[in-house]
């Protein structure tokens, strides 16, 4: 009985079956709102204009940002390329304008002849590069999926694995979800923060699956409820700490890291949040439902051979 008290006694599992509802609920929703509304795609899937320009002193993003916003290039992608002299930028597919119309319209938006604005380049990227890019991005979140429920089988069970992967899929769907929602724009960095939430939101469960392990094995006269509700009060401490570290960074990048990464901030602010609680609710509860007992991680026993006189 010591050993219970050292840490919180929250009943967790509780709520299993009303956790489990919400998230099957959520996820269904999110599902649908992707279908129906969609992402808002950015240039690396679309295709777009791929503009570079010299400036003849280091020169704000924001500034440019602004200039190009008031011309009318709102979803312009600005970023440094190189040095802080020369400015990459990005534009949606423009229609029925040749290289030429598109080069003068942005020096004009930026007042090339006043600040001694030089071109250096403008290329036209089709749409079949992005086309390669959500195919090449959908094939890298099912190679993680795989790796990882191997990896958890072979580690634990096959039911801890399941439960694994039903959290990860239940974390990257409901982040999807709400960027269709919000129709926070969808690009290269969006795709790289879901495989880096996949993860965040593995080790979180890794961690929770591995003092499961050892308590079943340990506490021989506790139900599995028990021992999953004291598990997850162990880590609980764990947990707090490293989430909330976790945003706070995130939140920084978000408000000091500029325009170019709040699709990246969004998306892991997002995700922290659902990953701490799909960690207890569906991989985890995921697994009691499926029938994981003491049995399923004890070493197999060796048999006992007779030896010769």
């Amino acid at each position: 009985m010591k050993f219970f008290a050292r840490v919180p006694n929250i009943d967790f599992m509780a709520q299993r079956k009303v956790g489990l509802a919400a998230s099957t609920i959520l996820t269904l929703g999110a599902i649908l709102l992707v279908l129906l509304r969609g992402l808002n795609l950015g240039i690396d899937f679309t295709g777009g204009v791929l503009v570079e320009v010299a400036y003849p002193e280091t020169v704000e993003l924001d500034t440019v940002r602004q200039e190009l916003a008031d011309a009318g290039y709102e979803r312009a992608v600005v970023q440094y390329f190189g040095a802080s002299t020369a400015v990459l930028i990005r534009l949606p597919p423009a229609e029925d304008a040749s290289s030429a119309q598109v080069s003068t319209s942005i020096l004009q938006a930026l007042g090339a002849e006043q600040k001694g604005i030089s071109l250096r380049r403008i290329e036209f990227v089709g749409p079949q590069v992005g086309d390669e890019l959500t195919e090449k991005g959908g094939l890298a979140l099912l190679f993680a999926f795989i790796g990882i429920m191997i990896y958890i089988a072979f580690r634990f069970e096959w039911k801890f694995s399941v439960g694994a992967i039903a959290a990860l899929v239940h974390d990257a769907v409901m982040v999807l979800g709400l960027l269709s929602l919000l129709q926070v724009e969808f690009d290269i960095t969006t795709l790289a923060a879901i495989l880096a939430l996949i993860g965040y939101s593995n080790n979180e469960t890794i961690v929770i699956f591995d003092r499961v392990r050892e308590n079943l094995i340990n506490l021989r006269k506790a139900q599995i409820l028990e021992v999953v509700n004291l598990s997850v009060n162990q880590t609980l401490l764990r947990s707090v700490i490293t989430h909330l570290t976790t945003l706070l960074v995130l939140i920084a990048l978000y408000t000091l890291g500029g325009s170019s990464v709040h699709s990246f901030s969004i998306a892991m602010i997002f995700g922290v949040i659902v990953a701490t609680y799909s960690s207890i609710y569906v991989s985890t509860n995921l697994a009691v439902a499926l029938g994981v007992s003491r049995e399923d991680l004890l070493p197999p026993q060796e048999s006992e051979v007779d030896e010769m006189p």
